[in-house]
């Protein structure tokens, strides 16, 4: 399999955040970026920081075709795809019987939908040509349980069920497949309710302050962008970024118990801030 430069990569919600940071990462290495993003004014900003090698092209991943579609005019256009990163993703967060419906089923479409018709779309033709390397950006909150993420956990826990699976389905063919688990990055997504057109929730935790808690403060993208490329080079089947957060999935694996006892007492403290915000004498609903 051809190495960075000269590669063909294909990045989802590459407008920002971590996507944004593979794409520059990538582009730096020499390789032709393929940026694409639900905003294509985002997309179109990052193809340029990029340099004249990458594209942008607005993608919803939501919608089968149109991924299909993206896959296959890169691979008629280059005669290649090494690398598709199914990076685009929301959070979601708040008490589970709290979160609306159509929030839970628009993260299950975007989370979950989004990284199946990118992997469906580009594994044929990986079968095809024999190589290539499917990047499916899960979570530390896929592999271990995050109260108050309940929707996002679920489809994060689903993408690494999903990766870990067809990786050792593939390996025969010579296609490689690997799941990033950060934890907190340093992010615009940090510090967002979540999509503006879903219903307004009369109270979410603090993203930034609950997961820092839970595993750290958040580490750098662009770092973390660096650590995943050579772990990728390394075909490290889930990648666990920062080193501190291999800790809290040891723990969660090994001692349950212990990791237990943790998510109880964060549950407690971000809860307290919901009922430190309410005045005197209004019930919580």
């Amino acid at each position: 399999m051809k190495a960075w430069p000269g590669s063909v990569a294909v990045v989802t919600g590459a407008g920002s955040g971590i996507g944004r940071a593979l794409a520059l990462a990538m582009s730096a290495r020499g390789a032709q970026v393929v940026v694409t993003d639900i905003d294509e004014a985002a997309a179109a900003t990052v193809a340029a920081e990029c340099g004249p090698k990458a594209t942008a092209h607005h993608l919803d991943v939501r919608d089968a075709t149109a991924v299909q579609a993206l896959i296959d005019a890169t691979f008629r256009l280059h005669g290649r795809l090494d690398y598709v990163f199914n990076n685009a993703g929301i959070g979601i967060g708040g008490e589970a019987h709290e979160i609306s419906r159509a929030a839970w089923e628009r993260i299950i479409d975007v989370n979950l939908r989004g990284v199946m018709h990118g992997t469906l779309a580009a594994y044929p033709l990986m079968l095809k040509q024999g190589w290539g390397h499917i990047i499916n950006t899960a979570s530390l909150a896929g592999l271990g349980a995050a109260p108050l993420l309940a929707p996002y956990a679920m489809t994060k826990h689903a993408v690494v069920g999903l990766t870990s699976s067809l990786r050792l389905e593939a390996a025969a063919h010579g296609v490689r497949v690997s799941a990033l688990c950060p934890a907190a990055i340093e992010t615009p997504l940090l510090d967002k309710r979540g999509p503006a057109d879903l219903p307004v929730m009369d109270w979410v935790p603090d993203l930034r302050r609950y997961l820092s808690r839970l595993a750290g403060p958040p580490h750098p993208v662009a770092k973390f962008a660096e650590q995943a490329l050579t772990a990728i080079e390394r075909n490290q089947g889930v990648i666990v970024i920062p080193g501190r957060a291999r800790l809290t999935w040891v723990v969660s694996r090994f001692f349950p118990g212990v990791a237990e006892k943790i998510g109880l007492s964060e549950v407690q403290a971000e809860r307290a801030s919901r009922i430190r915000s309410v005045p005197i004498g209004v019930p919580l609903l």
